[in-house]
C-alpha cells in the first residue's frame, strides 16, 4: 500500500525563502582576512557544506545586505546551465551566500530540514524545466516559493531522511579518505621532487638545469619523452558495438564523476579517445579549470572525448605523472600556453612539449611502489562510493513517492 503524502509549496514548509548577496568587489576591507564563510554555486555540491573557498569580514555584514543563515539551511543554484542550476547543499554551520543561492530555511514544525533537502532533490529536474532564459537559465523567487513538494508526516520524513542520509554519510566518509590518500601521494611528491627531501639526498650534489639546481643524476626532459599524448582512437572501422563514454562535464578536479553508456552509432562524434588503467585525462579546455584525473581500472571500450588531452606514462610510474602534471606549476604552465580569449585551450603538443624533471631510476621505482598502493585504496572507495550513490538514487523516488513508507513506518513503532 503506498502511503499518503501532501502538494505543499515551498514557501509553507519555510520560515523565510530569500537569497544572498555579493559585496562590492572594490572594497578590499569586505574580504581580506575574512572570517565568515560566503558560499557561491559553484561550491555547492548535493550534501553537506562547512568551509566556503572565499570569505567576507564582519564589516560586510554590517555594511551590506549580506545575511546570516543558520545551520541546515538549504541552498539551491538558481541560475546557470543545466549542470549548475538547482545544485542542492545544507549548511553545516552559519554561513552567507551570493545572490545565486536560494536560501531556504524549513519550519521545523512541519518540515524535517534534510527530508526538505532529498524531496527538493527528487524533483529538481521539474524545476529545471520551469527556469527561465536560454543558454544561461534562471529561477524566480516565486517559481521557487511555489513549487510543491510531496509532504508526509513527520515521523515518516524523518525515518526517510535517516535511511537517505545514512548512505550520503558513507558516501562523504569515503570521500574524506579518499582526499587523504591522494594528498598522501601528493606530499610525498613534493617532500622528494619538489623540495628534494629523498633518501639519501644528503649525499648527492646538485648541477644547474633549465629548471634551476637539481640533484645530480636527473634530467629535465619533454614529457613527450616519458607519456605518450592521445595514444589511440577509435573509428567507424575499429569501433565497439558499445562504448562508456568520459566527457568533458563528467570530470571535476580529481576525479570521473561518471561515464555514459552508449551504442557506438548514438554516441557523440567527440567520442573517440581510448583510456585505459593508469592513463591521465586533461581538459583542454580552460585548463585553470583543472578538469583531470586518472582513470583506474576502467571498463573495456571506455572512450573519453577529444576534448581532452589522454596521457600513457610509458618511462615512469602512472602515479608520478600524474603528480607530476596536476602540480600548481604545471597548470600555470597550460594556462599561459593557453589560445584564444573565449574557450582559452591547449593542445596535445603544449603537453608534448611540457618540462618534467625526472628523478633516477632507482628512486622512481620506490616512488610508484609508494603510491600505486595509495591509489588502488582510493579507488577501491571510490568504487563503493559509486555503488553507494547507485542505491541511494534507486531509493529516492521510491521512497519520496510512498512506495517504501509502511514498512519504514512498521520499523518505527516497533
Amino acid at each position: 500500500m503506498q502511503a499518503a503524502f501532501e502538494e505543499v509549496p515551498i514557501e509553507a514548509l519555510c520560515t523565510r525563502v530569500t537569497s544572498g548577496s555579493t559585496p562590492l568587489r572594490s572594497r578590499s576591507d569586505y574580504y581580506e582576512n575574512g572570517s565568515i564563510d560566503w558560499f557561491k554555486t559553484g561550491e555547492l555540491n548535493d550534501w553537506f557544506v562547512e568551509s566556503s573557498n572565499e570569505k567576507v569580514t564582519p564589516l560586510a555584514l554590517q555594511e551590506t545586505s549580506l545575511k546570516i543563515f543558520p545551520a541546515d539551511t538549504v541552498l539551491m543554484a538558481m541560475y546557470g546551465d543545466g549542470k549548475t542550476i538547482t545544485t542542492l547543499s545544507m549548511l553545516r554551520k552559519p554561513a552567507t551566500t551570493n545572490q545565486a543561492c536560494a536560501a531556504m530555511l524549513v519550519d521545523r514544525q512541519k518540515c524535517d530540514p534534510t527530508y526538505f533537502f532529498y524531496a527538493l532533490k527528487s524533483r529538481r529536474y521539474k524545476l529545471v524545466g520551469l527556469a527561465l532564459g536560454g543558454a544561461q537559465r534562471n529561477l524566480s523567487a516565486k517559481i521557487i516559493k511555489d513549487f510543491c513538494l510531496p509532504v508526509f508526516p513527520l515521523l515518516t520524513q524523518h525515518r526517510i531522511a535517516g535511511i537517505l542520509s545514512a548512505y550520503d554519510d558513507l558516501i562523504e566518509n569515503n570521500q574524506r579518505r579518499i582526499r587523504i590518500l591522494e594528498d598522501m601521494a601528493r606530499s610525498l611528491y613534493r617532500e622528494w621532487f619538489v623540495h628534494f627531501r629523498y633518501p639519501g639526498h644528503e649525499s648527492v650534489p646538485h648541477t644547474d638545469s633549465s629548471l634551476g639546481p637539481i640533484p645530480q643524476g636527473w634530467e629535465v626532459k619533454k614529457l613527450g619523452d616519458i607519456a605518450v599524448v592521445n595514444r589511440a582512437q577509435i573509428n567507424a572501422k575499429n569501433a565497439p558495438d558499445e562504448l562508456h563514454y568520459i566527457d568533458i562535464a563528467s570530470v571535476s578536479p580529481g576525479q570521473i564523476d561518471y561515464a555514459t553508456t552508449y551504442a557506438f552509432a548514438d554516441a557523440p562524434g567527440r567520442a573517440r579517445r581510448v583510456v585505459q588503467h593508469g592513463d591521465v585525462l586533461w581538459s583542454c579546455v580552460r585548463p585553470n579549470r583543472r578538469s583531470h584525473a586518472l582513470v583506474m581500472h576502467p571498463e573495456t571500450n571506455t572512450i573519453a572525448s577529444t576534448g581532452f588531452a589522454v596521457l600513457t606514462a610509458k618511462a615512469v610510474p602512472y602515479t608520478f605523472l600524474y603528480c607530476a602534471t596536476t602540480t600548481d606549476d604545471f597548470v600555470n604552465y597550460l594556462a599561459n600556453n593557453a589560445s584564444g580569449a573565449a574557450y582559452p585551450a591547449v593542445t596535445a603538443t603544449t603537453f608534448e612539449k611540457a618540462e618534467i624533471l625526472v628523478p633516477s631510476s632507482a628512486l622512481l621505482g620506490r616512488f610508484g611502489e609508494a603510491t600505486i598502493a595509495l591509489m588502488e585504496q582510493a579507488h577501491t572507495l571510490q568504487r563503493q562510493t559509486a555503488n553507494l550513490r547507485r542505491t541511494r538514487d534507486l531509493l529516492l523516488p521510491r521512497l519520496l513517492s510512498g512506495n517504501l513508507i509502511p514498512a519504514c513506518t512498521e520499523g518505527a513503532s516497533s
